[in-house]
């Protein structure tokens, strides 16, 4: 049997000193698509921050890509990140960069030197999101579902092993955001674990 990418066991999510959800079990396959459903305050952005080294996993067991999340120092978290594809609710572009330039940016600070094969990977993610053309624009020349596509082929440029997306369609309007959810879904297909 296949370990699970994301395997979590009586753990208990906090915010500093706050008990934000407890007895959380989870196990999650390579491969898998899986959705988190919650109202709003109920502790889902804070269950995404547990597992991208934002809060520290105090209570419990948990690993997410073969990495103990018990025992992760501040020093491997870029290691952790390296390893998931993260998509946030607002984006997080860098808004005096180019689509381009802001890819790079990510494949410069996850340790790649190789220019050609850097400007190779920036076209692939573009093309798998559909934004092959927009390269060249800076991210406030962009609707927001573009932007969010944006965000989408940065999350790829590692391969990562799992992609987190926390709140993806959250700031998009109700077309783009199926439009956004087809895509993630295309991506899983591939392979991606989501």
């Amino acid at each position: 049997m296949l370990k699970p990418v994301l395997f979590l066991k009586n753990a208990s999510i906090f915010q500093r000193e706050t008990l934000v959800l407890s007895q959380v079990n989870l196990s999650i396959k390579k491969g898998e698509f899986v959705y988190l459903i919650g109202k709003t305050g109920s502790g889902k952005s804070s269950f995404m921050k547990t597992l991208y080294g934002d809060l520290p996993l105090v209570e419990g067991e948990g690993e997410i890509v073969d990495i103990n999340l018990r025992t992760l120092r501040e020093n491997d978290i870029p290691f952790l990140r390296r390893k998931l594809g993260i998509v946030f609710q607002d984006f997080k572009l860098l808004t005096d960069r180019t689509v381009n330039d802001n890819l790079l940016f990510v494949l410069k600070a996850t340790g790649w030197t190789d220019k050609a094969a850097m400007s190779r990977k920036v076209e692939e993610v573009l093309s798998k999101v559909g934004m092959q053309t927009k390269g060249f624009k800076f991210p406030h020349q962009l609707s927001g579902g573009e932007q969010q596509r944006v965000a989408i082929a940065r999350a790829l440029l590692n391969d990562p092993e799992l992609i987190l997306a926390d709140e993806p369609t959250g700031n998009l309007d109700p077309h783009t955001s199926v439009e956004v959810m087809q895509l993630l879904q295309e991506i899983n297909k591939n392979g991606n674990t989501i």
